[in-house]
């Protein structure tokens, strides 16, 4: 039984990415959608944090929200799949749960 957790708020502004971390689960899946998209690019300060709960669960990024924000999709930093939205629909339907961390 796994979840998919999606943050959309940027980790710069909120702590929702922090809390999301700290509960997710070494089988569940992390979206990172609309603002929240800032903390995939490599270098930032959260780089560190993605890279470790990496290990244990399955990271991903909205790639229209990066696009919609000028971001550029090659500099999401590794580890991180980039999707579309059929993969966000394929995401919603392998999971058992979603949760909404605002």
């Amino acid at each position: 039984m796994s979840t998919l957790h999606t943050v959309n708020k940027s980790p710069f502004e909120r702590s929702a990415l922090q809390a999301c971390l700290g509960h997710a689960q070494a089988s569940d899946s992390v979206l990172l959608i609309e603002d929240a998209v800032m903390a995939a690019l490599s270098g930032n300060a959260f780089a560190a944090k993605l890279a470790d709960a990496g290990q244990s669960m399955k990271l991903f990024v909205l790639g229209p929200d990066l696009k919609a924000r000028g971001l550029d999709p090659a500099k999401v930093a590794s580890g991180i799949t980039v999707i579309d939205y059929d993969g966000f629909v394929d995401l919603a339907a392998e999971n058992s749960t979603i949760h909404s961390w605002l």
